[in-house]
């Protein structure tokens, strides 16, 4: 079962819009990628185990939570290292620079 994430919405930092603009790239997911999201102002990596093409959506377990000052950490709100979650595609997010 996974855990219910309310993901913070990407911005300038979409993955989708970033593919959108380069058709010669292909976005979807695979088993074992690494995906990036946003929880809470928080960079959340998460370890792919499946993709349902049909909601757009990636199962995986959390691998790292870090915070702005890139420290690492086992837990954040109800998200934890281990916890199996959803990501939606329109939920995943570039990996934030050293300004942010």
């Amino acid at each position: 079962m996974h855990r219910h994430i309310e993901w913070d919405t990407p911005g300038s930092a979409s993955v989708t819009q970033h593919y959108a603009n380069d058709p010669n790239l292909d976005p979807t997911p695979h088993t074992g990628d690494i995906l990036s999201a946003r929880y809470q102002g928080y960079s959340v990596r998460i370890d792919v185990r499946s993709y349902r093409e049909d909601d757009a959506v990636s199962i995986g377990d959390v691998v790292a939570i870090i915070d702005s000052h890139s420290k690492r950490h086992d837990s954040h709100g109800k998200l934890h290292i281990g916890d199996t979650v959803r990501l939606p595609d329109d939920k995943r997010a570039m990996e934030p620079g050293p300004e942010e």
